[in-house]
């Protein structure tokens, strides 16, 4: 069925993209306010998408143009960029050229825009440029699909592995989003302008961006309101970042590493709140404070790959029982790189068992080797796990636990972190007292002794 409807068609695919392209920025600038390289790079997706459908509606043939080399081509060129970007979205965040744009990620949507914008300007007063693409020819075009199903088959595969070990919504997102976005891209080569199945893969694009949208929204926007989440993205105070990076994703992932041993209830959101306190009396940057929220919240998400039984044994671990327990940092950092958590957080994660000397794992590093947020996650670590009961201990008090932390400074510890987390527990000692106070296992104890 032949639907020649130029003006209808301008007005859809404009519509369609100025939301996309709305939606992509608000996308690109959470991203950067929850330090999320993933989220970054589906804002850079949408963008594409949309700036380059915004193009692709001016230039329909009979509205304001009567020729369609432009609109045909940069359909095509709008896929293939998006593809690209959500194919950057399952590399690994410990890739070397992911490292380098993460550095760099607050530039990454103007700067990206900025080259869309004045590509689209120059192909609208340049039209013979498209040309040099070439992407509607009989071959190029096919070459063009099979460069994208090889982008969306490897970014579908990686992103159902990461799902199926975390069950976090995004990546089941990107699973359909990727699909309907290469079935639309088989109707745009093989489907002839005008006809319904034309009209269909306009829509197909529409879906992979609703579902995106649906998403992050489901993973990063854990209030009932998005209005009220997006605020919270800007609180000033350190603490509420806390709050603000557990998404209810990441919240399900502490709740299942945390059932797994009743006596750690709590400990991830202390031992975050610990090391932000402490990194705030080393005047560490608001970024680094931000990566010691986040990578401290899920710090123990590796102990989920954990054996019970390993995990919860009352009496002295077996070496091959040890080395099960010292793989759980790789396995959290292994989970935590598909999800698209920063390097800085990473490093949290990964290394928050080295020691100063050298005799820590999972990597064996010392001294200024250890990243220094990883070297202040662990004195907050170890101090709760020092003052929280264990299956095979009771609770140490204050007292006790700084005795053990000031003997260890130099050796299992960073000196400088040392000296600034005793200087804290005497400005501060209100607050410690409140937080050991609260404990879910001290209230235990209390209940107990009654």
């Amino acid at each position: 069925m032949n639907i020649h409807a130029p003006h209808g068609h301008f007005y859809i695919v404009s519509l369609v993209s100025i939301l996309a392209l709305a939606v992509a920025t608000a996308i690109g600038i959470v991203a950067i306010r929850i330090r999320n390289i993933k989220v970054s790079f589906l804002s850079l997706s949408y963008v594409s998408l949309a700036a380059m459908f915004i193009l692709h509606g001016l230039s329909t043939p009979g509205f304001l143009i009567h020729h369609s080399s432009i609109s045909g081509n940069v359909a095509q060129l709008s896929v293939l960029l998006s593809a690209f970007w959500l194919w950057m979205c399952s590399i690994s965040a410990d890739h070397k050229l992911v490292r380098r744009l993460s550095m760099r990620q607050k530039w990454l949507l103007p700067v990206w825009s900025s080259i869309l914008l004045l590509s689209g300007l120059y192909v609208w007063f340049n039209p013979d440029v498209v040309h040099l693409l070439h992407l509607k020819g009989d071959v190029s075009k096919w070459v063009t699909t099979a460069l994208i199903l090889l982008m969306n088959a490897w970014t579908i595969y990686r992103n159902l592995q990461t799902y199926l070990a975390s069950r976090f919504p995004l990546q089941l997102a990107i699973v359909y989003s990727t699909g309907w976005m290469f079935s639309a891209q088989i109707i745009m080569v093989t489907g002839e302008a005008w006809m319904a199945s034309w009209w269909l893969y306009h829509f197909l694009l529409l879906a992979s961006v609703i579902v995106m949208v649906a998403g992050i929204v489901r993973e990063h926007l854990n209030t009932g309101s998005i209005t009220a989440a997006v605020k919270m993205l800007f609180r000033a105070n350190p603490q509420d970042w806390i709050h603000t990076y557990i998404s209810p994703s990441v919240r399900e992932l502490v709740m299942a590493t945390e059932s797994k041993d009743s006596y750690t209830a709590g400990h991830n959101y202390r031992v975050a709140l610990y090391a932000l306190k402490l990194g705030e009396e080393m005047g560490l940057s608001t970024s680094q404070l931000r990566a010691i929220a986040q990578g401290g919240i899920v710090h123990d998400i590796g102990k989920l790959y954990i054996p019970d039984g390993i995990l919860n044994k009352p009496g002295k671990l077996s070496e091959e029982e040890r080395s099960i327990i010292e793989s759980h940092p790789v396995s959290g950092y292994n989970v935590c790189k598909r999800l698209g958590f920063m390097v800085e957080e990473l490093a949290v994660i990964r290394s928050h068992h080295e020691k100063w000397n050298g005799s820590g794992y999972p990597d064996r590093l010392s001294g200024e080797e250890i990243p220094l947020v990883a070297r202040i996650t662990a004195v907050a670590d170890v101090y709760d796990a020092l003052t929280s009961s264990r299956s095979y201990r009771k609770a140490m008090t204050h007292e006790e636990a700084m005795e053990i932390l000031l003997q260890e400074s130099g050796r299992h510890f960073d000196p400088r972190c040392i000296h600034a987390w005793e200087r804290l527990t005497v400005e501060q000692e209100t607050f410690f007292r409140e937080t050991l106070l609260n404990s879910p296992t001290i209230k235990l104890e209390q209940r107990l002794a009654r």
